[in-house]
């Protein structure tokens, strides 16, 4: 297709150079974002940021990079793959040095955006690598090991960024992911993709959609990005911010329905099968924050730092593998729902597994449950994503732009949405139980006295005056009562998600079965 390169075939000394780099090149595309996303709080600090100030500096990445590709697939078949491939990871290479020069909100906000449209070049070069090593025969395969590579980067960040912490300050991190991004270049610039067909795409109206769409989901982007933190009742920007963005989406659909050759196709987009296919991948990116959302963040809570938490993503890590290169030595076309049932099954299971945590539930505690889930990570996107581009071509390559910012939507946009539906339900949940709670704590109750004293005991040798040591009993009585609130709440979010990927299973599989009835009896007649 116009904008990929052509696959040929080659040795196996030069299939196994073409993989390598597409391990290279994925990784260092996923592990950038990650490794600033993990390491957060002692960015945000060093700063001197509030939650709000550091909340944008994520959002800014995925505010650009959700809409990246809008332009990224034209670009490629206008102007050809290796320009396309040299100039991004320069772009990249040169922004992941500046993040070590970065001090000042504004500026880190300007670097994060620029990776995140940087870093939507490594995702296609990553995937196109991979296919020169599996060749035609394997393009299934390629296509999962491919997208599977960028997945690792989360788990790696949260392994290696103890020990580049130990070396320096944060700034050690962006200096690894330089030398990742140069690696990464170099590689490319050696070891180039064949060559591919051109073709010229670009209309002026091409860009008065992308100036219509890229603010729009940026305005999406910010308000799922800030409304746990700021209250979503709390401040009117947030409204005004969604009422923009529905206008300016309106506005860019109303030019592309009426286009010639348009950027997106609207018709395509809104028939009921793409329409249940955005659901389904929106709802599996939703319930995989089960993961990063629910049990991180229930350990994050009790005390849980970066080092304590390496066990726990080293299994991570390897269920992810393992869930990648099941779905790819087992794919076909009809195994592709299958693969993503189970998936769902997976993630149902593990997060019953952990309803019942506890204040002393740790991350080993924690193995079994997150190793399913991630397995179910690496499993559920190659089918999907195989699917919607077989759907895509079967109605001809344009639709394939189309289809790409439908799925980077779901994902990209689902990645936000779910600690932002999910955090603000915890919040709710911490309220109710921290009611109820403090309710049962009644004045004159012999267990409630015998704890404050032990309490004030206890700080006896730190603090010699008791109306002090019994005000510090009360303040650790209170924050042990928070703690178990959160954990309950956090337990209510390991339920839910159960309780959701339950129903989508349902939903999949009856549409599932009510598809396959259709085609059997299409056959028959």
């Amino acid at each position: 297709m116009p904008g990929s390169p052509a696959i040929l075939v080659h040795p196996m000394r030069l299939r196994v150079a073409y993989a390598l780099v597409a391990v290279l090149v994925g990784i260092t595309g996923g592990l950038g974002n990650a490794l600033f996303i993990a390491n957060l709080p002692a960015i945000q600090g060093d700063l001197g940021l509030t939650p709000s100030q550091g909340a944008w500096l994520p959002a800014a990445y995925f505010m650009v990079n959700v809409s990246a590709n809008l332009l990224l697939i034209k670009v490629r078949q206008q102007f050809g793959l290796r320009r396309f491939a040299e100039v991004g990871l320069t772009i990249y290479a040169l922004l992941s040095i500046a993040h070590v020069f970065v001090e000042g909100l504004e500026m880190a906000v300007f670097v994060r955006a620029a990776s995140g449209l940087a870093a939507a070049t490594t995702s296609s070069l990553g995937l196109f690598y991979m296919l020169q090593a599996f060749g035609k025969a394997g393009l299934p395969k390629g296509v999962i090991f491919g997208f599977g590579i960028s997945q690792l980067g989360t788990p790696l960040a949260w392994l290696l960024s103890p020990a580049l912490l130990d070396m320096s300050e944060w700034h050690r991190l962006y200096v690894f992911e330089s030398g990742l991004a140069l690696c990464s270049l170099a590689a490319v610039v050696v070891l180039k993709l064949p060559l591919g067909e051109r073709i010229k795409v670009f209309e002026p109206l091409d860009f008065v959609t992308f100036a219509l769409l890229a603010p729009a989901l940026a305005l999406i982007a910010a308000v799922l990005a800030q409304g746990r933190i700021l209250w979503w009742t709390e401040q009117p920007w947030l409204g005004y911010a969604l009422i923009a963005a529905l206008l300016l989406i309106s506005a860019a659909f109303m030019i592309e329905h009426h286009r010639r050759n348009p950027l997106l196709q609207t018709r395509w987009l809104g028939t009921a099968a793409m329409l249940r296919f955005a659901f389904g991948a929106l709802a599996l990116r939703l319930l995989l924050s089960e993961q990063t959302y629910g049990a991180v963040g229930l350990l994050q809570t009790l005390g849980m730092g970066a080092e304590q938490l390496q066990p726990l993503y080293a299994v991570i890590l390897l269920g992810l593998v393992l869930g990648i290169a099941g779905s790819a030595l087992t794919f076909s076309p009809a195994m592709a729902f299958p693969q993503i049932l189970l998936s769902i099954v997976l993630i149902a299971i593990a997060s019953f597994l952990d309803i019942d945590a506890t204040s002393l539930t740790r991350p080993h505690d924690m193995f079994l449950s997150q190793g399913l889930l991630a397995f179910a990570s690496g499993m559920f996107l190659g089918p999907l994503l195989l699917t919607g581009i077989g759907r895509a071509l079967s109605n001809g390559p344009n639709y394939l732009v189309s289809f790409i910012v439908l799925f980077t939507m779901t994902q990209s946009l689902g990645g936000l949405a779910a600690p932002a539906l999910f955090g603000t339900y915890q919040v709710v949940r911490e309220k109710y139980h921290s009611s109820h709670l403090t309710e049962q704590i009644v004045p004159g109750d012999p267990r409630l006295t015998a704890r404050l004293q032990a309490g004030s005991q206890a700080l006896a040798p730190r603090q010699s005056d008791p109306g002090l040591r019994q005000a510090q009993s009360a303040a650790q009585l209170s924050q042990a009562i928070t703690r178990e609130a959160n954990v309950l709440a956090f337990n209510d979010v390991f339920r839910l998600i159960g309780m959701l990927a339950i129903g989508v299973f349902g939903w999949t599989l009856f549409h599932t079965l009510r598809i396959a009835r259709q085609n059997r009896k299409t056959a028959a007649s």
